[in-house]
């Protein structure tokens, strides 16, 4: 990293905890006169002040320092106010795919950062719109799915699906994931969807709890766009990341497709997607 370059720090508040590593590393980068800016929230939380939300920080900041888990790097992302940074993740708890290092490794994370001694990663972004009677409203850019729902209703939803031109099938499910390979380790996962190498340039798309058996989860290349809308006259939800959700009411149809823009993530010089699983997932048999 260059050392005129300043480090922007997001912490999650309601972390145990995350007071005490904001105000150590802090003091850290203060000890060894490297610039950084913090979010108000986080400067809360570790008694200090700043008047700077999450767009102002990123706007002024070269890279952002995330301390929490994989929610609070996507919570990061989506209030940058579309200024995309590197970023890079300091877990606080348990499960985590994308940060970089655990808490007790802060002083690591000072040293790489001040160092450059990492590694960037450029994740894949999905841009999301809804277009019906006459307009295209653009949605947020996912990091890791967009997933259409029924909502709080108790009936299944059924869903038109097309990969570019081509009709793929009417989707009988309680929803469906369109998901990023980043994202194929989060909700997709869940909903037995298969994972994905970060690099693989491809989208997965889940149906979650499908009618009908042989609906299965489809790998498909990331330069097909994905056209979704909603069979009869039942509106849907949806939802980019887990945010809030927007309607999609019949005659409406969600497009996706592959953003131009993707997310520098550091990870650890060495550190392969492979042992990430195999930490994470808490994999064995293996003699690796």
């Amino acid at each position: 990293m260059n050392p005129s370059q300043t480090i922007g720090i997001i912490a999650h508040a309601g972390k145990e905890g995350a007071g005490d590593l904001v105000r150590a590393v802090t003091e850290e980068f203060s000890r060894l006169n490297a610039p950084f800016l913090l979010e108000r929230a986080t400067a809360a939380a570790a008694g200090l002040s700043s008047e700077l939300d999450e767009t102002a920080l990123a706007e002024r900041c070269d890279i952002l320092l995330v301390m929490g888990g994989d929610g609070s790097i996507l919570r990061a992302l989506h209030r940058s106010g579309g200024h995309i940074r590197p970023i890079f993740g300091l877990n606080i708890g348990s499960l985590g795919f994308l940060t970089c290092l655990g808490s007790d490794d802060y002083l690591r994370a000072v040293d790489c950062l001040l160092s450059g001694s990492y590694e960037l990663s450029h994740r894949s972004l999905l841009e999301a719109s809804i277009s019906g009677d006459g307009e295209t409203v653009p949605l947020e850019r996912a990091l890791n799915d967009v997933t259409v729902s029924r909502g709080e209703r108790s009936q299944l939803v059924r869903l038109r699906t097309w990969v570019g031109d081509a009709p793929l099938t009417e989707y009988h499910a309680d929803g469906l994931i369109v998901s990023t390979p980043t994202g194929s380790t989060a909700y997709s996962l869940a909903a037995g969807g298969p994972i994905l190498m970060p690099d693989s340039g491809a989208l997965v798309i889940t149906p979650v709890c499908p009618h009908v058996l042989s609906n299965r989860s489809l790998v498909i290349a990331d330069r097909h766009v994905v056209t979704i809308s909603p069979a009869g006259n039942q509106g849907v939800f949806v939802s980019v990341d887990g945010r809030p959700p927007h309607e999609l009411r019949p005659g409406q149809h969600l497009i996706l497709r592959l953003s131009a823009s993707r997310l520098p993530l550091a990870m650890m010089p060495g550190s392969t997607f492979p042992d990430i699983l195999r930490q994470k997932l808490k994999w064995s048999g293996s003699t690796v």
